[in-house]
């Protein structure tokens, strides 16, 4: 992806005010853009603990040593809620992502008293998706039943191979029984899970990256994301390479799986995320739209609108730093107001995700902007049979989703 340069903060008033409730109403002066609604709101809550880090990983996700303070954890959250309240305050949260890390270290107890104070806090949607991830080896029969009496109601599941070797060459904790045997445990205590897998691993063939595909096919989840594996910066894969498939094999791979996923009854509906009817992810579909999400516990982005700006804040990554600052109610690290300039190029970074594209007003709805601000790019881009537009719809073509980098950083000029 093309990384987003923080917009430098000039009259954001929520710097430096003295509380929660002082920031928001200086969020609410009148600035440079005109929204006429407010977007959906989603919440995401950050669990930064996990068993190992895998070498692939550039997630904010911390070892666990000699356990974790999940008491005083979850003490937190419920305060970095209770003050970021003003500035949701009356909206309404239509999906909650629970990630991390591996949020499936915490025990039932804990889960139970997060989704309660959740619950007490937050006005939730009826039919609200509350997704948890969860790593094969740290399944538990009983505590995933425990887990969705307290309400999660989907799962997401961080299978990456059921191929040992493969496995073992990611640093996964888990084995390829290990990873059958998660789905399974899902498919008996879940009606919506995700399965996520990775392909063009170190030494994958074709043949086994359409083993691996077709096992998860067999398994009928109504979600699948299927992601190349990348050789982020700052990881142990970066610093040390393996041998991954060349670019023809890799290219072979995704073709295989749009095969065996339209032959399956999954509709690519995003990049990387395949459906079967009616199950596309709610809380990410969110993101690829452009809508608001707050984000609490360590590291956690949040993206809110409000009738005159958009604000992003950033929280303290290392698990110690949050606890320490929240404290203090100096646990937001960074917050950034989107300058207008910026605005069309980070709608595009998501909406061109979406193979069914959006409808041009959702780009005046969600950026208080008209769509001529990105006229000249959306003109270079039809020209180079990147983009397809007319008065109802905006999307890529086949050659846009090919190259999707060459076509979103088309709008990175101004």
């Amino acid at each position: 992806m093309i990384p987003i340069k923080p917009v430098p903060v000039t009259a954001v008033a929520g710097q430096g005010a003295s509380g929660p409730a002082q920031a928001a109403l200086a969020f609410l002066k009148p600035g440079s853009l005109q929204l006429t609604a407010l977007p959906p709101l989603s919440l995401y809550v950050h669990f930064p603990w996990c068993v190992r880090k895998c070498p692939y990983c550039d997630f904010n996700s911390h070892e666990v040593k000699d356990g974790f303070p999940e008491q005083e954890y979850l003490d937190a959250l419920r305060l970095d809620l209770e003050q970021a309240l003003p500035l949701i305050w009356g909206r309404k949260i239509y999906s909650i992502f629970i990630g991390g890390g591996t949020p499936s270290l915490l025990s039932a107890a804990g889960l139970d008293r997060l989704l309660s104070d959740l619950r007490t806090l937050l006005p939730l949607d009826a039919d609200i998706e509350i997704t948890m991830e969860a790593n094969p080896g740290t399944f538990e029969a009983d505590k995933f039943r425990s887990y969705r009496d307290s309400g999660i109601n989907r799962l997401s599941i961080g299978i990456q191979s059921f191929n040992s070797a493969h496995l073992q060459a990611l640093g996964r904790i888990h084995d390829g029984g290990q990873a059958h045997q998660a789905v399974e445990i899902a498919h008996a205590n879940f009606d919506n899970f995700n399965l996520d897998l990775m392909y063009a691993l170190p030494q994958q063939t074709l043949e086994q990256a359409r083993t691996d595909i077709q096992t998860a096919i067999d398994f009928a989840p109504p979600h699948l994301s299927l992601y190349h594996l990348t050789l982020e910066p700052n990881t142990l894969f970066a610093k040390f390479p393996p041998a991954v498939p060349d670019e023809d094999t890799s290219a072979d791979m995704q073709d295989m799986i749009g095969e065996l996923t339209t032959q399956a009854g999954y509709g690519n509906y995003e990049v990387s995320a395949y459906a079967q009817p009616g199950r596309r992810a709610r809380h990410n579909l969110n993101y690829w739209q452009f809508g608001d999400y707050l984000g609490i516990g360590a590291g956690a982005h949040s993206k809110l609108s409000f009738p005159h700006r958009i604000v992003r804040q950033m929280r303290y990554k290392h698990p110690q730093a949050y606890l320490q600052h929240i404290k203090a109610g100096t646990h937001i690290q960074e917050e950034t107001e989107i300058g207008r300039d910026a605005l069309g190029f980070e709608f595009m970074l998501n909406a061109l995700r979406l193979t069914e594209g959006f409808p041009p007003n959702l780009f005046a709805e969600r950026t208080g902007l008209g769509l001529n601000q990105i006229g000249k790019q959306l003109d270079l881009a039809e020209r180079k049979g990147m983009l397809y537009r007319d008065h109802a719809l905006i999307r890529p073509t086949p050659l846009g989703r090919r190259f999707l980098n060459d076509l979103q950083e088309i709008f990175l000029s101004g």
